[in-house]
């Protein structure tokens, strides 16, 4: 069982604590990836399950065996790093094989197992090239190589990715997902981007400032943010948070996003939502859009609306509206072969069906 277990994990530098004492069960076969921003801690967690980095204090298992004081070459986890770390003056075949040579396994079993993994990853063609002859993808490849090669119980991603270009990107989150179809092992995925986390993951792991902040599928993640801060992170463009008051009107509640601004709250049992509370209305954009756009969503579950186009940002497939929404600053989506122009007055529709609301202060989920 290739399992890795954190229990109450803490990092300290000097003084100053950068992980602050998370737990994470990853079971075996399941391709988790920590993702957050810059400075939350999943490099450095990924460092201490590598043993690059000592822990403060916790325990770290690998494959139900405590691993805090084995060294990294005995802890069965190989890692790829973000820079690729290619011995230069190593040919394709040697910089794969290296590990093995090192442990003195017979040269039989090297070539084998370099031949299947040349294989696997498209470089039959690349063996006897040095790293300067080849580009980003083929040495991210290489580096690869060299983790699989070793077969260990546990791959460990840094992000792999964050040198190349978007279409090379594209293209190697499809390799990295195809490798884990074919060599079943665990794997742990360290990113900032939310694009390859969703693409990639069985399970996502959003962190802020050294705590894990939620768990769970893509589309759990996606659908049920369980803070503001996840609801805004995950997701691209990010989703539309506006602060807002909830009011009674009669017997509807709404939230008061502007003067000119009031959106119906759908009834939801369980919810209890006080008149006069601060929240954070949240919308993602996929829920605003011109109203003669859809007409299957049924009448009670949308809210139809007058808005200003601010700035257009054409991508092709989809365009997304940046819109002055009666005060209320909202980006919306529509599709791509529309031409919209500033100052553009539109009608627009509000899908109520995902409408989320979170506290003001503690920024869970409240709806």
């Amino acid at each position: 069982m290739a399992n890795v277990i954190l229990k109450d994990l803490f990092k300290n530098y000097g003084k100053l604590e950068v992980v602050h004492g998370i737990n994470l069960n990853v079971i075996d076969k399941e391709f988790v990836v920590l993702v957050g921003p810059s400075g939350c801690g999943k490099s450095t967690v990924l460092r201490m399950i590598a043993g690059l980095e000592d822990i403060t204090s916790g325990t770290i298992e690998i494959a139900d065996r405590v691993v805090n004081d084995v060294a990294p070459k005995d802890r069965d986890a190989a890692m790829v790093f973000q820079n690729y770390a290619l011995y230069p003056h190593m040919n394709v075949y040697k910089n794969i094989s290296f590990g093995l040579t090192l442990r003195k396994m017979a040269k039989e079993e090297i070539e084998k197992r370099v031949q299947e993994v040349a294989a696997i990853l498209e470089l039959d063609e690349l063996l006897f090239r040095k790293p300067h002859e080849l580009s980003g993808g083929q040495r991210q490849r290489v580096a690869m190589g060299r983790a699989i090669v070793r077969r260990p119980a546990v791959y460990l991603f840094d992000e792999p990715l964050s040198n190349l270009d978007a279409k090379l990107r594209t293209q190697m989150r499809l390799e990295i997902k195809q490798l884990h179809h074919q060599v079943q092992n665990t794997i742990i995925y360290v990113t900032h981007d939310q694009i390859e986390a969703m693409t990639l993951a069985d399970r996502i792991v959003v962190m802020r400032d050294g705590y894990i902040e939620q768990v769970g599928s893509p589309m759990e993640i996606f659908q049920n943010p369980a803070n503001a801060f996840v609801a805004g992170f995950m997701g691209s463009p990010p989703m539309n948070l506006h602060p807002a008051t909830v009011i009674n009107v009669g017997e509807q509640q709404k939230l008061k996003l502007s003067d000119q601004l009031e959106i119906p709250i759908p009834e939801k049992a369980g919810t209890q939502l006080k008149d006069g509370q601060k929240v954070i209305m949240g919308l993602r954009i996929e829920d605003l859009f011109i109203a003669h756009e859809d007409e299957k969503i049924a009448a009670e579950l949308t809210f139809r609306v007058d808005g200003t186009v601010k700035i257009v940002e054409p991508l092709g497939n989809e365009t997304n509206l940046h819109m002055d929404i009666q005060g209320a600053s909202l980006v919306a989506r529509s599709e791509g072969r529309q031409v919209f122009s500033s100052g553009e007055e539109l009608r627009m529709t509000i899908n109520l069906t995902h409408l989320h609301i979170f506290d003001d202060e503690s920024e869970l989920s409240i709806y």
